[in-house]
């Protein structure tokens, strides 16, 4: 059923390992805001998660980095599965600690998802941090098992390179820590005019931001429209399908593709879906 979507080689493309980063004006045209309230996925360790600490500001997020850690990827082995009527329950261990998962299975598509993770599987799981009974844990919404092995070193140079980048920020005087906003957001150009800059995972890796073909960029970018973003449970297929004009088949592929990539979510239903960079 699951096909890699994982391409060891995207994560080198483009020439280097860290590629360039555009840097932000100091001059009086220009504005600089904090990354909040998740604007992207994560890559992060269990470690990471469990020296994490509650903002200050937002009692139901998360601290790493200096970035609100909303919505997160891990990768690691699944334990202790735990099945239940409407959820599923099970340990997750990357090697630097383990941490409980918890998964709905309201609808056909999550207890399908479920029935191919077993005990002993790597799996990458795509979900939102939350606190329980004063213990860290994540709820899914995507639980998906690793058939390419070089996904998962893959996986820890991202949370690597991530950490470096906030670090380096927070040291630097920099106003931006920087999450994985997606394949590509709107930033204010010195002279006050928006230019389209690629996200810092989308330089670094093809695989956590990959948008897919021509169509899967175009199916995408309607979760991006600011509208959309807004929506608490995000876009019905049919609204996609209407928009841009093709088979209800074609754009469940997209949306499958998507999912599986962490770029998007199910929320209220199978049929509505919300982008995570809306948190």
């Amino acid at each position: 059923m699951y096909s890699s979507q994982f391409d060891g080689a995207s994560m080198f493309s483009g020439g280097g390992f860290m590629s360039s980063q555009s840097t932000q004006a100091t001059d009086s045209g220009s504005f600089t805001t904090k990354s909040r309230g998740g604007l992207g996925l994560l890559p992060l360790t269990v470690k990471q998660i469990n020296d994490a600490y509650l903002s200050s500001d937002d009692k139901s997020n998360f601290m790493i980095d200096g970035v609100d850690a909303n919505i997160v990827s891990l990768v690691g082995m699944v334990m202790n599965k735990l099945e239940k009527v409407t959820d599923v329950n099970f340990t997750l261990d990357d090697g630097t600690g383990r941490i409980g998962i918890h998964r709905w299975t309201n609808e056909d598509a999550a207890t399908n998802e479920m029935a191919y993770v077993n005990n002993g599987m790597y799996v990458r799981v795509n979900g939102q941090l939350k606190e329980f009974q004063g213990k860290k844990q994540a709820v899914a919404f995507s639980v998906r098992p690793v058939t390419d092995f070089n996904e998962i070193a893959n996986h820890f140079l991202e949370c690597i390179y991530i950490h470096c980048h906030n670090i380096g920020s927070q040291n630097s005087g920099s106003d931006e820590p920087q999450t994985s906003p997606g394949p590509g957001l709107m930033t204010p150009s010195q002279n006050g005019s928006m230019k389209h800059q690629p996200s810092i995972m989308t330089q670094f890796s093809g695989h956590m931001v990959d948008a897919g073909s021509d169509f899967d960029q175009m199916v995408l970018a309607v979760f991006h429209e600011p509208e959309n973003l807004a929506k608490e449970s995000g876009v019905h297929v049919d609204k996609i399908v209407e928009r841009l004009g093709v088979p209800k088949n074609k754009v469940m592929a997209s949306i499958n593709y998507h999912t599986d990539n962490g770029n998007i979510y199910s929320t209220i239903d199978d049929y509505h879906y919300k982008s995570t960079i809306g948190g």
